[in-house]
């Protein structure tokens, strides 16, 4: 039996993959090991692994995590085979000194238990020795019909000599199909000389033009994009198209054939090669294609997912607004637009309906009702959705405040995915007597004070910045998405008097029941003054406290400190420094003036080493910090309102909604988001849009093309 591998080992290799230090490696896994997150190690563990960061920790995660399934897979495969008695010395090596899932399972293939196939019926006839006779390709003492005669059976289940040939050559097919450097060959051949095709189904013709591209499309399979793989992928999930990994079959089978019939002299070459041919037909090339398009699946769900994760980084990392009081409007038309009022917490105030579009077109009294809000609650921002009737009630309140010379700012915001979180249980039980409109009023007002504490709430999936989301494997998209919000969160930081559930379950060491806990605890106590204090909510641990505390916030509490990204473990140091300089921990938190006196190397100790400090120093100098940049809104041309406005050359400020591997989106105000190809992002190469633009970046573009038919708008950044 197989002895499951030491951390040691999994750290050599994972650093030896992954080109880190094997210290850091093995420092890493032990924190993680003893229940430590990824963002509590990446920030106050600095020491221990060296300054390796989240995207280093993560991979060192992911390939730990590899290396698990590996070990278990081993264990598993080494205990059938010896269950079967099969298991040799060298066969047992061959499998601990695999490293690599498909290698295992090709070397176990043979092993494997099989459903009722044409060469296991063949065995159970009595003809596996004349297959081994075949296999063997030794010379005969016997005639072809003498050797065959003798695996005719009385009972009619191999009736004559061919039936015992075919039988015989079936499990010949078998062995070979099975055999592990001969797939591993096909699998490599595939990669480095196929191409993959795409051809249209019979009788699909008319549904084609969404897949237009794909219409009798080839490509190298070691060069397609993956962009272009899941769109020929959907368009087979939809019946439409038909996608197949094509080689050059000739020079496929004169290469096994060298491989696998070595004597041209033995009487059965011709049969073996029929059965070459038909290991080739039935059972390698299917099994290749198989192969291939899963590892063309995975590689391609990986990059998807990373830009979509990349894309989701940027939009829950979008400058907030702030803290000011702000009107949130869901525009509409015939039901008209509601209306919203929060306080510079969130906190809702009041709601309405105005109608100043079609059908009502009533921008007298719509104006009346929210002057009037406006003048009561003394607004400061208004956040109007960027769906349905955006752009007439962008209009209509950028009169209002010209007319009236208001000091207020008004401000397009992505509703994308508002309304699902207007519906969820989470909405319900916040406003449980609000309509559901008005509910995702409230959620686009708060999406401009805070993008990220809005955002958490809803689903990921439903805010619509990834590339075929839905396509991807959903396991690791939630994998990717999960930590990606609780990166964000964790960089951020969470006012822990603030904060709701969602925003509290994503903090290191949380998780949504003890959020609820925590939330629970302040609804009946009230505000919490001190981080100390989190120790008396229920179920909440001193582990839990440890991997939290220094990512949560208390504005105006008993301890300055508690305000910062300075973690209780080092107010000690705190402590020292101050007494150094001669004054106290108070008047260090947010003096860069007193911090700038302080010397690292006077507090490293055997406990906390000099990245800590250096940490340390640079939070009192600016305590709290937001990373995110300083909000600023998009300026969209109040002339163009919808596509027909769009005209080629025109040249407008937009807003960028999502980027992809073949280029961004940009949203200029007019419903339908234009496209800057990735040549066109730039007067020089552009091998990943991601370097040039980020969602939530204010850009300048020109149009180049508008089909209005085909809902297609074709932008330039090259002007």
């Amino acid at each position: 039996m197989a002895t499951k591998p030491s951390s040691n080992h999994f750290s050599r290799a994972i650093a030896d993959e992954l080109g880190i230090p094997h210290k850091q490696v093995s420092a890493a896994i032990d924190l993680l090991a003893d229940g430590n997150t990824i963002p509590f190690i990446a920030r106050y563990r600095k020491e221990a692994t060296g300054g390796l960061d989240e995207i280093a920790l993560r991979a060192i995660e992911d390939a730990l995590e590899k290396a698990n399934a590996l070990a278990a897979r081993k264990v598993t495969v080494l205990k059938s085979i010896d269950g079967q008695g099969l298991l040799t010395d060298s066969l047992r090596a061959k499998i601990e000194a695999c490293t690599d899932l498909p290698t295992l399972e090709a070397i176990y293939l043979p092993f494997k238990p099989k459903r009722r196939t044409r060469g296991t019926i063949a065995r159970e006839r009595g003809l596996g020795p004349l297959a081994d006779l075949l296999l063997s390709q030794t010379q005969l003492s016997e005639s072809k019909s003498a050797i065959l005669g003798r695996f005719v059976s009385p009972d009619k289940e191999v009736p004559d000599s061919d039936a015992a040939l075919a039988g015989a050559l079936d499990i010949v097919a078998e062995t070979w199909a099975e055999d592990a450097d001969i797939r591993t060959w096909m699998h490599g051949h595939a990669i480095d000389r196929g191409s993959i095709t795409s051809k249209v189904k019979r009788g699909k013709k008319d549904a084609v033009e969404k897949f237009e591209l794909y219409v009798d499309h080839q490509e190298s399979v070691g060069r397609v994009p993956s962009h272009r793989l899941l769109a020929m992928l959907r368009g087979e999930a939809e019946g439409v198209l038909k996608i197949g990994v094509d080689m050059d079959e000739a020079e496929v089978m004169r290469t096994i054939e060298l491989k696998l019939i070595r004597d041209r002299s033995f009487p059965f070459y011709q049969d073996l090669k029929g059965a070459l041919q038909d290991c080739h037909d039935r059972l390698l090339k299917p099994a290749t294609e198989t192969t291939v398009m899963q590892m063309l699946k995975e590689k391609a769900d990986e990059e998807a997912i990373a830009v979509f994760g990349k894309n989701l980084n940027d939009l829950l990392m979008a400058a907030p607004a702030g803290p000011r009081v702000t009107i949130g409007i869901d525009p509409g038309f015939r039901t008209g637009c509601k209306v919203a009022v929060i306080d510079a917490t969130g906190k809702y105030l009041a709601n309405t309906a105005i109608y100043p579009t079609a059908p009502k077109n009533d921008t007298v009294g719509a104006g009346k009702t929210l002057l009037a809000m406006i003048n009561k609650y003394q607004v400061e921002l208004i956040a109007i959705g960027n769906g349905t009737a955006s752009r007439e009630t962008d209009a209509f309140v950028g009169d209002l405040i010209r007319q009236h010379k208001l000091d207020v700012s008004k401000v397009m915001v992505s509703e994308s995915g508002a309304s699902i979180y207007s519906a969820s249980e989470l909405a319900g039980k916040e406003f449980p007597d609000l309509d559901i409109t008005v509910r995702g009023a409230i959620s686009i007002a708060r999406r401009l004070q805070d993008p990220l504490a809005e955002l958490v709430k809803t689903d990921p999936k439903s805010i619509g910045v990834g590339q075929y989301q839905h396509d991807v494997n959903q396991t690791q998209l939630r994998k990717c998405l999960d930590r990606t919000v609780e990166s964000c969160v964790n960089r951020v930081g969470v006012d822990l008097n603030m904060a709701s559930v969602p925003l509290l379950s994503h903090v290191a060491g949380i998780g949504p029941k003890l959020a609820e806990n925590i939330v629970e605890y302040r609804n009946e106590h009230g505000g919490f003054s001190s981080r100390k204090q989190l120790t008396k909510v229920p179920k909440l641990g001193k582990k839990a406290f440890e991997q939290a505390a220094g990512f949560l916030r208390i504005r105006g509490g008993d301890e300055p400190l508690d305000n910062s990204a300075v973690h209780p473990e080092c107010y000690s140091v705190v402590t020292k420094m101050a007494k150094q300089i001669g004054a106290d921990s108070k008047s260090l938190v947010g003096n860069a003036t007193l911090s700038q006196k302080l010397n690292p190397n006077d507090f490293v100790d055997d406990r906390f080493g000099a990245p800590t400090v250096i940490d340390i120093i640079a939070e009192l100098a600016k305590p709290g910090r937001d990373p995110r940049s300083e909000f600023r809104a998009v300026k969209f041309d109040d002339k163009v309102n919808k596509m027909t406005d769009l005209k080629p050359g025109m040249i407008l400020e937009g807003v960028i909604t999502n980027v992809t591997h073949f280029g961004a989106f940009v949203d200029v105000g007019v419903h339908q988001d234009g496209l800057i190809h990735i040549s066109q992002l730039s007067n020089t190469f552009v091998k990943d849009p991601n370097e040039i633009v980020s969602v939530g970046d204010v850009v300048k573009v020109k149009v180049v093309e508008v089909d209005e038919q085909r809902k297609r708008i074709a932008m330039t950044r090259k002007f």
